[in-house]
């Protein structure tokens, strides 16, 4: 299958870090985390928690609001990751940087007054027993904000709907492990003990290809979706010829969950 304009969609998959950087600086990514931190309540002296910290993209923020007297602890499985992060926060003495894994942080119980997490639970083996770390490591009162998309929102305007339909019934059934997770935060932080006060549902919706291909790599997936079987190649050429050529309209629904301990 050849790329039907090759200028319009990225051939080649970005870089972790590089992908989540320019998420936070894209139009989606600064409307829902801007949200996220607005949620987080933060003040001067708080101990706040953000796991799969990645390249760091939000830990000077965190810090900023947390000055003076707070701590910032970053944690994320990949070292590669975490030596971005240093980088990034190195005129931030309040920020820890510490290698660990959701599902067993590297914290004592009930040391944290905020906690986040950030499109990291949609991957993960286990996100009840993740929920469940959080909840140990929060202090009485303390608060979980969480971002997470639901893939079976993701909606691309298409004159053949049921080829926008099966690109998306590929993500969530192949691509994304736990593609439904933006709807299930609030059952399962609910299961893990929290209360859930408040779920705000944020839509973005995209007008421009190139902007949404940078977030969801059209070219890319669909030439997986042909593989898996859900797309013949004539039918993915038809897709992405109008995708690159047509009036584009794409939308997906992630939701912003907020759990007290």
């Amino acid at each position: 299958m050849t790329s039907a304009d090759s200028s319009v969609f990225e051939t080649t998959r970005p870089a972790s870090a590089d992908y989540l950087t320019r998420l936070v600086a894209s139009d989606a990514g600064r409307d829902y985390k801007g949200r996220m931190l607005d949620a987080l309540d933060l003040r001067a002296g708080l101990a706040v928690l953000d796991v799969g910290c990645g390249p760091g993209t939000d830990l000077p923020a965190l810090a900023e609001a947390v000055a003076p007297g707070g701590t910032v602890i970053g944690v994320d499985r990949d070292q590669e990751m975490l030596d971005g992060a240093a980088a990034r926060t190195a005129a931030h003495p309040c920020v820890e940087l510490r290698r660990g894994d959701l599902h067993a942080l590297p914290l004592d119980d009930a040391v944290v007054d905020r906690a986040r997490t950030d499109r990291v639970l949609q991957h993960v083996d286990d996100p009840a027993r993740a929920l469940a770390e959080f909840h140990r490591v929060l202090r009485p009162g303390g608060r979980l904000v969480m971002g997470e998309p639901d893939w079976d929102t993701l909606a691309v305007d298409h004159p053949d709907p049921a080829l926008s339909r099966a690109y998306t019934r590929h993500i969530t059934e192949q691509v994304v492990r736990n593609a439904a997770i933006g709807r299930q935060l609030a059952r399962l932080a609910t299961g893990a003990g929290f209360r859930v006060p408040e779920v705000m549902p944020v839509t973005q919706v995209f007008r421009d290809v190139r902007s949404a291909d940078r977030v969801f790599g059209f070219e890319r997936t669909t030439r997986r979706a042909v593989g898996a079987g859900y797309l013949t190649e004539a039918q993915a050429a038809e897709w992405l010829d109008h995708l690159a050529h047509g009036p584009f309209l794409a939308s997906a629904t992630l939701y912003v969950v907020v759990a007290e301990a």
